[in-house]
């Protein structure tokens, strides 16, 4: 008996389906269904994982979508071509434009126009008034491409429902075909198909009432069991096949074409993008292309040649050339950095021939997929070249990748708990310990610790349905700024659909999704510490005449290498956490390749692969540096014998066990993501074995295989921590040489890193910079920087951007008004920058107004009371607003302070204390001994680098005061 299932509902309809499509495909297989339509709801979001889960199993994918429409009942939607697909894609396409983000809003009149080729099936409830209307319609759209489901729906008189519905269908020249409704792969799931509903209408299961499936048999059933189910309708079982066999359309026809970038008129892509390159050599090397260059670009040239990639390079260098013409700094980094020819062109800074990169961890023609290149851009100006993209390619040809949002286990305990109606406190206590991508989810034992009876059904039915929710589709995102650039219509594809951010789009399918089609995919991303870096080459050019950018900062400068051997790295990028800081000292970077180390070996992967001490005991001589083989040395010199990179591992594995290049491309994917660990254990025996056979021992083999699989938990490729450690060093550098501009744009470029502006600010002046606060006549919206009279040094004025929750076109307004004719009054900025009190009393609680007025937190609060926001009387001005208040006491203002987030804290707590108890101007014990005597304490307000600026106008400031939650004292006071 012949059947194929034509309405399967994979759990990328979103909290609908209760299984994924690897799970439908193979219980279908060993069912004997030949044929599945996954038909998720006004989606193709999952249809590429029903594809490659098809491929493995061998049962046909039919592929389809339910549309849901705002004027009738439901219809499933099947191409029965590569056109008839194309114009589902733009019919969906359509209705997502109108619906907005998550919504498709559809009717007929709009199928009707995109009908050609498509097969519908109606999925009626009841052969009633309104059942017949709509067959009727869709008889007439789609012709003899017009089907009716019948579907059980376990209802008294169901037998006499379908006899009416199939009566109806007859009349109407619609022929009948039998579905099932599937939900879910096997009974076992009929439970987290209920939880996935409650979590949906954000109800509990003992509300939910109807919302829930009324019958539990949403699940596969074999072909004999459907066809004694529906042994009165052969001819609709029969029809499952006849419409499997109408729609022969496959995802592998699925042409992708890149844009055409010829650029140089009259010149091909692959004739520009030598040309291009060929002029880059000259500024790359002024001094002369060195042969082993010659050789390496004329190897890349002719594999982009004849895989047919110059396209793609040239659209990168086109991106990359328009952030550079406006002033956008941008760098690209990942596998990229590989490429002699992204360097030569200026899309990477990493010089591949002097660093020894591996060309084919960029491309292989061997594994035949597309490059990646990823570009960082300045996080706040990408907007720009994002928007640029979509003018010069078009919004029909260019949108950016989806991510799928899947559920991790704190999300599915948390979201499981609520929908079995647990207690708030309960589900806090079982989700609080999990880590994000824990496949164990919560045992018996945690919930023994946790006092938690393990017997209670709802308790033990929560942590079971949580481990199967793990991993399902929550909902779809939009990528970091991974783009889809196509020369024909990109719509006709894959749906694209409206982001959440204004002028956006997206399409419905990840960079998995569209990695299996072969599709390319431009990389736009955004990094901070690029911002960081421009505004403080901005700040070096306006105020100290230094021209500086990445190109010709000083490389090798040995202050900088000393400050960051000190761990004194705060602010700076990637070697400021905590965890960096404490390495920095033992691993004593003196050159840039110790950087690049540094920034790799921080990581799960060597931490966990047992490598970072043994080559820290090499590089400090403590231990010998063996290698069983001289080709071993060749590989991992640079590395002291431990392969501290992706790469490292995809050499060992060519060189010593015999790997092909797309083996080892494998195994690197393998190590390429911490979500989901264990990828890397599959290749132990063909590891192990082929290193013992080229002559090394089984132990030394079992030990290299070790390290690499800590590569599992995330490790780093060595082109991307090249890239990385290039603006790591950049950074440090401006940080050596001026503290100053460091400060202010790294405050600027907030929000970004590991700090707090007021760390920021207390770092800064452990350097010696000087710090002035928010002035309402003297800040700007951005921290800027103001000559200190008689020196040649600045100090950092600190903007107005540090002041919670000020509108930043309100600063404008202030700066505006305020020219060069400072303010007088409260009354007087008022009126001339006609800003809100509400935005008065930010700046007064932030003790903006002290500096220029002379104004007190509690007067200017007072003199803001008395203003109006409504329009002004005519002689107003006339009037002397201005009121005697009763002081601020001593402390106060340190307190509002402290409890305003530390802005404008002029002196600790301790200070007041101690000149109410030491009234005749004794010397506090703290003052009789050198500051290096002095020690941290629990308990202690202020931080030990705050004492060096004990008060004053310079140690002021907004958000960024000394009121960092600890104290300090003398530990002999």
């Amino acid at each position: 008996m012949r059947y194929a299932e034509l309405q399967v509902t994979s759990h990328f309809s979103f909290l609908r389906g209760a299984s994924g499509c690897d799970e439908l495909f193979t219980t279908a297989k060993s069912l004997g269904i030949e044929a599945l339509g996954i038909v998720d709801r006004n989606s193709l979001a999952g249809i590429v994982r029903a594809w490659e889960a098809a491929k493995e199993t061998g049962v046909r994918l039919v592929v389809g979508c339910r549309l849901d429409l705002a004027d009738g009942m439901p219809i499933l939607i099947y191409p029965t071509d590569r056109a008839a697909y194309s114009r589902l894609c733009r019919l969906l396409s359509l209705g997502k434009e109108r619906g907005g983000k998550g919504k498709c809003i559809l009717d007929l009149t709009d199928v009707a126009l995109y009908a050609d080729g498509l097969l519908a099936i109606l999925v009626p409830d009841e052969a009633d008034d309104a059942c017949a209307v709509q067959l009727r319609k869709v008889r007439e759209i789609f012709g003899d491409r017009a089907y009716m489901a019948l579907t059980l729906r376990r209802r008294p008189n169901d037998q006499l429902r379908l006899h009416d519905l199939n009566t109806l269908a007859i009349r109407h020249k619609v022929r009948p075909v039998v579905t099932n409704d599937v939900l879910f792969h096997e009974p076992g799931r009929r439970q987290l198909q209920d939880v996935v509903t409650c979590i949906r209408h954000r109800t509990t299961i003992d509300q939910a009432g109807f919302l829930r499936e009324r019958h539990a048999d949403r699940f596969f059933k074999p072909p004999e069991e459907m066809h004694r189910l529906f042994s009165r309708y052969p001819d609709a079982l029969a029809r499952t096949q006849e419409i499997v066999d109408r729609c022969r359309f496959d995802m592998s026809e699925l042409t992708y074409q890149y844009p055409e970038e010829a650029i140089i008129p009259g010149l091909t892509a692959q004739q520009s993008l030598e040309k291009f390159t060929w002029e880059g050599v000259r500024d790359r090397y002024p001094e002369g292309v060195p042969d082993d260059v010659v050789k390496i670009l004329n190897h890349e040239l002719d594999l982009i040649r004849k895989l047919d990639y110059a396209p793609y390079f040239l659209t990168v260098y086109s991106i990359v050339r328009f952030a550079r013409s406006q002033d956008i700094l941008c760098q690209g980094r990942g596998s990229a950095a590989n490429s002699a020819v992204c360097y030569v062109l200026g899309i990477t800074a990493i010089d591949p021939a002097a660093n020894d990169l591996l060309f084919e961890r960029f491309i292989s023609a061997e594994r035949n997929e597309p490059p990646d290149i990823d570009v960082d851009f300045e996080h706040a100006r990408r907007e720009e070249v994002i928007q640029w993209i979509y003018k010069t390619y078009g919004r029909q040809k260019a949108a950016l990748c989806a991510t799928v949002t899947r559920y991790r286990a704190k999300g599915a305990l948390r979201d499981v708990g609520k929908a079995l109606g647990l207690p708030e406190d309960t589900i806090t206590a079982l989700s609080a310990d999990v880590w994000g991508w824990s496949k164990e989810g919560v045992g018996e034992k945690q919930v023994n610790e946790l006092n938690m009876n393990m017997s209670d059904r709802r308790l033990r039915l929560t942590l079971e349905l949580a481990q199967q929710l793990m991993g399902a589709p929550r909902h779809l995102g939009q990528h970091p700024g991974g783009f889809v650039l196509t020369n024909d219509r990109l719509d006709e594809l894959v749906p694209i659909e409206q982001a959440r951010m204004e002028d956006r789009q997206t399409i419905e399918w990840d960079k998995d999704d569209i990695e299996a089609l072969k599709f390319m995919k431009v990389d736009v991303l955004a990094l901070g510490m690029l911002t960081c870096m421009a505004k403080g080459f901005a700040l070096l050019q306006e105020h100290k005449g230094v021209t500086l950018d990445l190109a010709t900062i000083e490389p090798e400068d040995p202050p900088t290498y000393a400050m960051i051997r000190k761990a004194d790295t705060l602010g700076t990028f990637q070697i400021e956490s905590r965890a960096q800081m404490s390495m920095l000292p033992r691993l004593k970077p003196q050159t840039y390749y110790d950087l690049v180390i540094q920034v790799a070996i921080v990581r799960p992967g060597p931490i966990q692969g047992d490598m970072v001490h043994p080559y820290l005991r090499r590089r400090e001589g403590k231990e010998a540096v063996v290698y069983p083989k001289p080709e071993l040395e060749a590989v991992l010199g640079k590395t002291l014998g431990v392969p501290l990179f992706q790469e490292s591992a995809m050499k060992v594995a060519i060189v010593c066990a015999g790997f092909t290049a797309g083996e080892a491309d494998a195994l690197r994917r393998s190590m390429a993501t911490f979500k989901f660990t264990g990828g890397v254990s599959k290749f132990k025996d063909k590891l192990v074995q082929g290193m013992v056979k080229n002559g090394y021992t089984e132990e030394f083999a079992e030990k290299t295989f070790s390290q690499l699989e800590g590569f599992g938990s995330y490790g780093f490729p060595e082109s991307h921590a090249a890239s990385f450690a290039l603006i790591a060093y950049a950074s440090s550098y401006i940080k050596c040489h001026y503290p100053d501009v460091f400060c202010a744009a790294l405050i600027n470029a907030q929000p970004m890193g590991f700090y707090a502006p007021a760390q920021i600010v207390t770092d800064a002046r452990a350097h010696g910079v000087t710090i002035r606060p928010v002035c309402i006549n003297r800040s700007r919206w951005d921290c800027t920087l103001e000559e200190i009279e008689g020196t040649d040094r600045h100090a950092v004025r600190l903007g107005m951007r540090l002041v919670r929750g000020l509108p930043e076109q309100d600063a404008a307004k202030i700066a505006v008004a305020r020219g060069d004719e400072p303010f007088v009054s409260i009354d007087d900025m008022w009126r001339r920058a006609g800003v809100p009190s509400a935005s008065l009393v930010k700046l007064a609680e932030a003790d903006a107004f002290r500096p220029g007025l002379k104004l007190e937190r509690r007067d200017a609060l007072w003199a803001i009371k008395a203003l109006r926001d409504e329009p002004l009387p005519l002689f107003a001005a006339a009037a002397d607003r201005e009121r005697a208040v009763i002081a601020e006491t001593a402390g106060t203002g340190c307190d509002a302070s402290a409890d305003d987030g530390g802005r404008q804290c002029r002196r600790g707590l301790r200070a007041y204390g101690r000149d109410a108890a030491c009234p005749s101007g004794q010397l506090p014990a703290r003052r009789s001994h050198p500051p290096k005597y002095r020690h941290l304490r629990r308990g202690d307000l202020g931080t030990r680098r705050a004492l060096a600026d004990d008060g004053g106008a310079g140690s002021g400031s907004a958000k960024a005061g000394q009121c960092q939650g600890r104290h300090v004292h003398d530990h002999r006071g």
